[in-house]
């Protein structure tokens, strides 16, 4: 969206004093050109993976179980979800991100050895970019599974790079497909969404894993971890948030409350971060259980300046850690810019911290219940500082 210029943030003032942004804070230079090596991929830390795991719109009725009128709502979303991957646009904003598809390549190419003759899964296909990276590597086959109509633009590309007799695209849903194997090695999949978890389509991994993934077998990646911060946020909140206050001279503040409720995916300007990062959940996907993506995970944002609190912001990072080096991405605002950007929650109270003082509570994140793919968040939080206390609970819907 580009909202956010560098340095537009440098020089905010708390009590008129212009406070020294950043100056407590390690900022990673991330932003360098990616090549065909591991390390320039990787922006993950290893002690990621020691994280305690506690702590993509309409496609054609093959690709649709039967429903009940009961389960109208739900169907009609889950069109749209398959729709909207048919169209070319998103898929060549995901090839354009040079960290999310250079990531792959890599870990794909520098760990051939895992990838040797043996049989591969990819989960929600797409291009089939993945597959074809899968079979340069050596597979013996590669089976890419895709349920939106991009499965008929796979098979071209499949063929006209002549890896027909090595990757086999099958169109159709992960869940009503059935493979002409009994077993894989490897599934791989690019199945993230925005905040992680938006689009449900973990689930869908995990259930390929637990019906035809061999013993010992692979998942790519296998970490997910998510992060939470405080930022200040004074100049966008005022634009699109409290804009809403007057318009034109009429109070259209219903609206307000309704923006407040649905959390912005943007861009966030690495100066804007007031508090430490905080891990809230890492997920094994190799291990975990379908049910682990609804948690609760407790906060502790600390100050590490004086400044305004406007919002709280989510990333994630995911990792390899069964390649031959620890390979990995961020899509935090210290590291390169991603097409998943970061999750913003904006407060509807802004909180003013003096540097030490700390933001406590819960992020509570749950499926929608009439529709899987969207998610709602509760925030609890409380605040006990010199200038100001609140405690709170917020209701945010990602759709």
């Amino acid at each position: 969206m580009g909202r956010r210029k560098n340095g537009d943030h440098s020089s905010s003032t708390l009590n008129g004093l212009p406070q020294p942004q950043g100056s407590k804070i390690r900022f990673e230079d991330d932003d360098e050109s990616l090549i065909e090596e591991t390390t320039e991929s990787s922006n993950i830390d290893e002690s990621m993976c020691e994280a305690d795991d506690s702590n993509r719109v309409i496609e054609d009725s093959a690709c649709e179980p039967a429903q009940s009128l009961d389960d109208k709502d739900d169907k009609t979303s889950a069109d749209y979800y398959f729709d909207s991957y048919s169209h070319f646009g998103i898929h060549e904003e995901m090839l354009k991100d040079s960290v999310r598809t250079k990531t792959y390549q890599n870990v794909i190419y520098q760990n051939k050895f895992l990838f040797k003759d043996k049989v591969v899964l990819d989960v929600g296909a797409g291009t089939g970019i993945l597959s074809l990276f899968c079979a340069k590597a050596g597979a013996a086959h590669v089976y890419a599974v895709e349920c939106s109509h991009m499965a008929d633009m796979a098979k071209e590309i499949v063929e006209a790079n002549g890896f027909s007799n090595v990757i086999t695209v099958l169109k159709g849903k992960i869940e009503e497909i059935e493979l002409p194997v009994a077993r894989v090695d490897i599934i791989i999949s690019e199945w993230m969404g925005y905040f992680l978890l938006f689009e449900n389509m973990l689930n869908t991994v995990l259930y390929a894993r637990d019906k035809w993934l061999v013993n010992d077998g692979l998942v790519l990646p296998d970490k997910a971890s998510l992060y939470l911060t405080a930022i200040e946020d004074a100049d966008y909140k005022e634009d699109k948030i409290e804009f809403w206050n007057s318009v034109y001279g009429f109070d259209m503040s219903c609206i307000k409350r309704q923006a407040l409720v649905e959390p912005l995916v943007d861009t966030v300007d690495q100066n804007q971060i007031v508090t430490n990062c905080q891990l809230l959940k890492t997920m094994d996907i190799s291990k975990m259980a379908p049910g682990d993506a609804s948690f609760t995970a407790p906060f502790k944002l600390i100050a590490e300046r004086d400044d305004y609190i406007h919002a709280l912001v989510a990333y994630f990072d995911v990792s390899f850690t069964k390649c031959h080096k620890l390979t990995g991405f961020s899509t935090g605002p210290r590291s390169r810019a991603t097409h998943w950007k970061q999750t913003v929650l904006y407060l509807e109270d802004v909180l003013t911290i003096c540097e030490g003082e700390a933001i406590t509570g819960s992020l509570n994140v749950a499926p929608n219940k009439k529709n899987s793919r969207d998610i709602d968040i509760v925030l609890k939080y409380s605040f006990n500082g010199r200038r100001c206390t609140i405690s709170k609970t917020q209701h945010y819907k990602m759709r």
